[in-house]
């Protein structure tokens, strides 16, 4: 069985009503639900909620209902399989069930482990009809809804935040000058673009380095958002300074992670509201494989890294970033700061390789997104 043209109207809808929950569900999943009929109407349109809340799935229902339409016999497309288990709500397949649908048709499955088949095994038990995007020919569906989600998948599946490293740079790869200027080499509609990519993550982090020369905020704000993210801070002898605009409002709080218990400095963050953790490695640096698993023990799923070029190098070097967010201007500054300071290489072949996932104009720069080859198999 293979999808058909109003399936695939109806996934690509349901998938733009996930997108639509970037920067409010977290740590759960954003999800999108379409519920209509084989005719071509649609009774309702629902999006995962904040967590504790409604999922898409009864966010549809509920639209449904004040429409007045009956969705007895009807089907519903959904971007991720319906939950199973009772967590802060009830399982959305019983929604499903009891509502009366007799179609369901799912982008992918849940790899949360109270759900994992759970889902899509009560709903045939039920009777209803399910159909997954993957076995019906549509696996294009099914990767655009886990990188709706990948980060949801990344923690779940691998046990770390899925990192996305996102750099500014001028054509010939400066992301500052040599003094250390950098504000502004992109314009302001990659600005605004970049902080759409820190609303869909959990967490915002930085180095110390940053810290210190450029106090960012690491909020979002040129973008409507209804949750701030974590800010997150690397900083070995916690040095982070107590008046550091990052320890503001908003925010959904601040982890500072170090390497050597500095307690008087520690005692100052936290009396400004941060979280301290030690979370030393090798060379009294920060162990950062070790603070990632730390994060994804926190519920962080996405990882959005605007860090300088050491930073950049550490988290290359580690093999921990699995993407690459990078605006590039109509520019060209000659001497100054790279990307991430690494190498300097014997050999081409030692260098990092990389596959292009998308490339768009956005103003009058470019942005590039690239991974690792293969990186997202998991």
């Amino acid at each position: 069985m293979s999808l058909d043209a109003l399936d695939r109207e109806r996934m690509l809808q349901a998938l733009d009503a996930a997108r639509s929950a970037f920067g409010a569900t977290d740590p759960n999943p954003r999800v999108g639900c379409v519920i209509g009929s084989a005719d071509g109407r649609i009774f309702g349109v629902g999006a995962t909620q904040r967590a504790g809340e409604a999922h898409a799935e009864v966010m549809a229902l509920r639209d449904a209902r004040a429409a007045g339409a009956t969705v007895r016999g009807a089907t519903a497309w959904v971007t991720l399989e319906p939950c199973a288990h009772h967590g802060r709500t009830p399982p959305c397949c019983d929604a499903l069930i009891e509502a009366g649908v007799a179609r369901v048709v799912v982008a992918i499955g849940d790899p949360f482990p109270q759900v994992a088949g759970d889902g899509l095994a009560r709903l045939r038990g039920a009777g209803i009809e399910v159909v997954l995007a993957a076995d019906a020919g549509a696996a294009d569906l099914a990767a655009a809804a886990r990188d709706v989600n990948i980060g949801f998948f990344s923690r779940i599946v691998r046990g770390r935040p899925w990192l996305r490293l996102k750099i500014a740079a001028s054509l010939d790869g400066r992301t500052a000058l040599a003094n250390g200027v950098s504000q502004w080499i992109t314009g302001e509609a990659a600005r605004a673009d970049g902080h759409a990519w820190r609303r869909r993550a959990s967490a915002v982090l930085t180095g110390i380095g940053t810290v210190l020369e450029d106090d960012p905020r690491l909020d979002v704000r040129h973008v409507p958002t209804a949750l701030q993210p974590l800010r997150v801070v690397v900083d070995s002898r916690f040095e982070t300074p107590p008046t550091a605009r990052l320890l503001d409002p908003p925010g959904r709080g601040v982890c500072i992670f170090g390497a050597a218990d500095v307690a008087q400095r520690r005692a100052a963050l936290h009396d400004r509201g941060a979280e301290t953790i030690l979370q030393p490695g090798a060379g009294a640096k920060v162990d950062l494989a070790a603070m990632l698993d730390e994060l994804a023990r926190r519920g962080v799923n996405e990882l959005h890294v605007e860090a300088g070029h050491k930073l950049n190098a550490s988290l290359l070097r580690a093999g921990l970033v699995d993407e690459l967010l990078v605006y590039l201007a109509p520019l060209m500054i000659g001497v100054g700061r790279e990307m991430a300071a690494f190498g300097p290489l014997d050999n081409l072949s030692d260098a990092l390789a990389l596959r292009y996932v998308d490339v768009q104009p956005i103003g009058d720069d470019l942005r590039l997104r690239l991974q690792p080859p293969g990186r997202d198999r998991f």
